[in-house]
């Protein structure tokens, strides 16, 4: 039997922060949306941009960085797997999920250099008369 290959690499920006709970076991899982857009020029010369939306899901360890590390617009690398889920509600009716399950995430924005860009911001209004 052929095994298969579900394998996903994205880079995108988050679209709000990270949302972190806990399973009944007590093992934390961390959720996030991740934005990716993608340009081209069409036939006509037209510009033209799109931007896919995913949900992803981390667990352990991970999850606990991206809930300690992420944050609203964060620029990240996630590598993981695309996982589908079908429910139906009370109603009646279904619905379905795709989700990115992540096993490996990468900071691309450095927070460190925005925190001493905010700082340098900072000394540089505390000293406005200086003449450098």
């Amino acid at each position: 039997m052929s095994r298969g290959l579900n394998k996903v690499m994205v880079i995108g920006n988050l679209g709000r922060d990270p949302e972190m709970r806990y399973t009944a076991s007590g093992k934390p899982i961390t959720t996030f949306s991740l934005a990716t857009s993608r340009t081209w020029v069409t036939s006509d010369g037209e510009r033209r941009e799109a931007t896919e939306w995913f949900n992803v899901v981390t667990w352990g360890n991970l999850a606990e960085i991206c809930n300690q590390y992420l944050r609203k617009a964060s620029r990240v690398y996630v590598e993981g797997r695309l996982q589908t889920k079908t429910w139906e509600d009370s109603d009646g009716n279904k619905h379905c999920r795709t989700e990115l399950v992540a096993n490996e995430m990468l900071i691309l924005d450095s927070r460190h250099n925005h925190q001493r860009r905010e700082q340098e911001e900072y000394y540089l209004d505390e000293n406005p008369d200086l003449p450098f």
